[in-house]
C-alpha cells in the first residue's frame, strides 16, 4: 500500500503530480517537548510582559507620589522593599502554575488592570507621607514595614512552592486537597502573604491613612477572590473541603 501512494499520479493531461509521500514529522514529536509547546511558550510570555510593566508602573507610581526620584538614594528601606519586591513578583512568576486555559481568556491589560488596586498604594503611601506629613517615618515603623513585608514574601512563595510540590503530578481525574504546612492552619496562605507585602508598604512610610485603606481595600478583594475559589474547591471535594473549612481559618488564624 506503501508503495502505491509513492507511485506518480497521472493529471488529466497525461502529466505526473509526483508521489503522495506520507509526512516526516511524528505526532510524538508534538508531545516529546512539551516545555516548548506554543501555549507554555505563549503563557510565560504574558506572564513576564504583566510582571515587566507592573515593575515599571510601580516606579512610575512611587515617582509620581514622590514627585522626585531621587528620594530612592536617600531612603535605604524603600529601596530594600522595592528590591525585595521585585524578587517576590519574579519568583512567584516562576513558581506559580496557570489552568491550561487560563492564558487564553485573559488578556494582557486584563491581568494588568487586576493590578491597579495596588499601584494606587504605591503612589498614595509616599505622597501622604511627602505632602501631608513632611520629613520621613520613624526608622522603628519603617523596619517594621520591611519585616511585614519579607514575612509575606517568605508565606505565599512558600505555600505556591508547597502547593506545586503536593499537587505535582496530579491530574483533574486525580486531584488532591492540600491540607498540610502553610494550608494547616489557614485555607488562603498565598493571599495572606500577598495581603502582608502589600500592607508592609505604607509602613515603609509612616502612612497610617493608606495603611488602613490598604487593610480595608485588601479586605474587600481577598475576600471575593476566597468566596469565588471556594466556591471551585466545595464543588470539586465536596465533604471534604467542607470539613476542611469547618477546621481552619480562611486567612488569619482564630481570627478570621
Amino acid at each position: 500500500m506503501a508503495s502505491e501512494l509513492n507511485q506518480d499520479a497521472p493529471q488529466s493531461n497525461g502529466k505526473t503530480t509526483g508521489g503522495l509521500k506520507p509526512p516526516t514529522v511524528s505526532l510524538a514529536d508534538d508531545a516529546a517537548a512539551p516545555g516548548t509547546h506554543p501555549h507554555f511558550i505563549r503563557s510565560l510570555a504574558l506572564r513576564f510582559a504583566e510582571e515587566a510593566i507592573f515593575l515599571i508602573a510601580v516606579v512610575g507610581a512611587v515617582a509620581m507620589g514622590l514627585g522626585i526620584t531621587a528620594y530612592f538614594a536617600e531612603h535605604h528601606y524603600v529601596l530594600a522593599y522595592l528590591a525585595a519586591y521585585a524578587g517576590f513578583r519574579f519568583a512567584d512568576l516562576i513558581v506559580r502554575e496557570d489552568t491550561e486555559d487560563r492564558p487564553a481568556r485573559e488578556e494582557l491589560s486584563q491581568r494588568i488592570a487586576m493590578q491597579l488596586p495596588i499601584l494606587v498604594t504605591f503612589a498614595a503611601a509616599p505622597f501622604e507621607r511627602t505632602y501631608v506629613y513632611g520629613g520621613s517615618a520613624p526608622a522603628f515603623v519603617s523596619a517594621l514595614g520591611l519585616l511585614i513585608a519579607l514575612w509575606g514574601m517568605w508565606l505565599a512563595l512558600g505555600a505556591r512552592v508547597q502547593l506545586g510540590f503536593f499537587t505535582s503530578g496530579r491530574t483533574a481525574e486525580h486531584p488532591v486537597l492540600v491540607k498540610s504546612g502553610f494550608y494547616r492552619y489557614v485555607r488562603h496562605p498565598i493571599y495572606a502573604g500577598t495581603y502582608l507585602v502589600t500592607f508592609g508598604w505604607p509602613l515603609i512610610y509612616g502612612a497610617p491613612i493608606t495603611a488602613i485603606l490598604t487593610l480595608i481595600v485588601g479586605a474587600i478583594f481577598a475576600q471575593r477572590r476566597m468566596k469565588s475559589e471556594e466556591a471551585e474547591m466545595r464543588a470539586q471535594f465536596g465533604e471534604e473541603y467542607d470539613a476542611y473549612i469547618r477546621e481552619t481559618d480562611a486567612l488569619v488564624p482564630t481570627i478570621w
